[in-house]
């Protein structure tokens, strides 16, 4: 069994991770912490957790992480590179659902999340945690990076095209759109049931920070710099990412056929049908990513333009599903152990 540690486990994403590492075969949770909330049952705060996790919140600490294989960190940005020494060097290897570890370029995350960072030495041992990707670097890492949420939707989405070298990666364009709970947990006037139901509105326009981690991935697929529009937007919906790519063809090749060669081994994501439209309710609580391929048509003829829709439930595969998934490359386990959920309908 795996001994499992989280640091954080109040939060939307903590609490999907444990929902999802209770029916885990092979893990074992040892720890959850909560400064706030330390001595209180985990199925007091969340009920819909009675009967599967017995656990109390206890006080964060490297003390009562000891005897972990794996620590997670479902944290807000800087805490886990504060605490990351102390967890590794205890022994446990440790997945970071934060943004601490994604960015490469330590002057490039410093501008965007306005800290120095604490742990710049162990950004070079930090594995990417995509698993389309970055697969066999995951299993042998002791700190892996978990994508966020909008980052994993829309590389996902634009990967086949950029490796094959048949768009043009000066001016791709990601639009993409949030249920309110990728803002976490927390009380902001704007993420309130008045302000945020049968509303819809873009955010960030002017520059998010998931912008430079999506341009990072795909220039690792590239290998040259590419150039990305992102726009992302508040829906009022509780989960889900569906994010509209575009991007101009350069290249006539069957785009169909090679998303569904590029996919076809991979579990999680499902390349559908011609003329699919794949809606975030098709993913609601699962760890999918629903693709589908389509190249409307123009006044003058056939178009240049390609769209790829791209969905996934922002809080499994964009965040706590894609780090079990990681948890399991990393200790050798089938890579769908305990996320074969169906997905919740309606």
């Amino acid at each position: 069994m795996i001994k499992v540690g989280i640091v954080g486990g109040t939060g939307y994403t903590g609490v999907e991770l444990l929902r999802l590492l209770a029916q885990h075969p092979q893990a074992e949770l040892r720890a959850i912490t909560s400064r706030k909330e330390a001595g209180t049952p985990v199925s007091a705060m969340f009920p819909s957790l009675r009967g599967h996790v017995e656990l109390a919140f206890t006080q964060p600490g490297a003390s009562g992480l000891r005897g972990c294989d794996v620590v997670f960190f479902a944290t807000p940005n800087g805490v886990a590179m504060g605490e990351a020494r102390s967890v590794l060097d205890g022994g446990a290897r440790l997945i970071d659902l934060s943004a601490d570890f994604r960015l490469r370029d330590i002057a490039e995350w410093e501008r965007w999340y306005k800290v120095k960072h604490a742990a710049p030495e162990l950004v070079v041992d930090a594995v990417y945690g995509l698993p389309e990707v970055n697969r066999e670097k995951i299993r042998g890492a002791r700190l892996v990076a978990n994508p966020g949420c909008y980052p994993t939707a829309t590389q996902l989405g634009f990967l086949p095209l950029v490796e094959a070298g048949v768009v043009d990666l000066d001016h791709l364009i990601a639009d993409a759109k949030s249920g309110v709970s990728g803002a976490g947990r927390k009380a902001e006037l704007h993420l309130s049931f008045s302000e945020a139901s049968d509303n819809f509105a873009a955010y960030n326009v002017a520059g998010h920070r998931h912008w430079p981690e999506i341009r990072q991935g795909l220039a690792q697929a590239a290998k040259r710099e590419v150039g990305l529009v992102f726009i992302p937007h508040l829906t009022p919906l509780i989960r889900g990412i569906h994010a509209t790519l575009y991007a101009r063809i350069t290249k006539e090749i069957d785009f169909q056929s090679l998303f569904e060669k590029r996919y076809a081994k991979e579990p999680f994501v499902d390349v559908m049908p011609p003329g699919s439209l794949p809606d975030t309710r098709s993913v609601r609580a699962a760890n999918v990513c629903r693709i589908a391929v389509h190249r409307p048509p123009e006044r003058t003829g056939r178009s240049d333009t390609l769209v790829v829709l791209s969905v996934i439930d922002n809080l499994v595969k964009g965040a706590a599903g894609q780090a079990v998934q990681n948890m399991n490359l990393m200790f050798g386990l089938p890579e769908t152990t305990g996320l074969q959920h169906v997905p919740v309908v309606p």
